[in-house]
């Protein structure tokens, strides 16, 4: 479970691109506190605190006691912009948690004991179907991952969400199928060697079938091959020959 960490902020009563854009000439970052029974506070973070927490890639699953004017509250990071050319944060926006209170998050998903799949030590490829998990969980008990465990999965082995055993209070948002986390794919050698096999396979199958129809038939003539002695070959449509009669003595 992350920990909670503390951020300061201070109000700002500017809104707009101008007031904004002042701001963070200043070094600051505009930013809105919302949620709860409380109206909406506009404040502003100091720019080079807010990139660090940034920075450790969990910044919008974890939950931070804001201080404002010496006034704690505790809260999430709901909404990030990044600048697309300078790649800093340019607002963010927190919301508000209650005692109790659930949230909607999106959590990485780790997978464990590798070495201990029979498909990976036999040279098959983690095919991962999803990255991380979008979860209900309480705000009080974010998990850091969702741990995956690969034990005894061979080659074309797959793993659900039903075979993944999830942190207390932690619910997946998708209902009513059990979706795919992961496989594991055969490489590409062994898929050759696969098919090679089933190609032999099929072959040797069907050689006692062609043999017998030779056996059965009658041996084909070579082309060009003159016809047998004393075999006549008639010509399509051709009559045969009338008897001669008997001569007259």
């Amino acid at each position: 479970m992350r920990e909670t960490q503390q951020l300061r902020a201070e109000p700002r009563t500017g809104t707009g691109k101008g007031p904004a854009f002042q701001i963070r000439q200043k070094g600051h970052v505009p930013g809105v506190i919302y949620g709860g029974d409380t109206a909406p506070q506009n404040v502003s973070v100091d720019f080079r605190t807010l990139e660090r927490h940034v920075e450790t890639g969990t910044f919008l699953t974890t939950l931070f006691m804001l201080e404002v004017d010496g006034k704690k509250t505790r809260v999430i990071p709901k909404d990030l912009q990044i600048d697309p050319v300078s790649d800093r944060p340019v607002h963010v926006d927190f919301l508000r948690l209650a005692e109790g209170a659930k949230v909607r998050l999106a959590i990485p998903v780790r997978f464990l004991n590798q070495g201990e799949s029979p498909g990976l030590k036999r040279g098959g490829v983690l095919n991962i179907v999803r990255h991380d998990l979008d979860v209900l969980c309480p705000a009080d008990a974010i998990p850091d991952f969702i741990p995956v465990d690969l034990t005894g999965l061979d080659i074309h082995g797959t793993i659900h969400i039903s075979a993944v055993a999830l942190p207390e209070g932690v619910k997946p948002l998708i209902r009513g199928r059990d979706f795919t986390i992961a496989s594991i794919v055969a490489p590409s050698s062994v898929i050759e060697e696969q098919k090679a096999a089933a190609e032999a396979a099929a072959a040797a199958a069907l050689a006692p079938v062609v043999e017998e129809v030779v056996a059965e038939g009658a041996a084909p003539a070579a082309p060009g091959a003159a016809p047998a002695a004393g075999a006549a070959a008639a010509a399509p449509g051709a009559k045969a020959p009338a008897a001669k009669a008997p001569e007259k003595k």
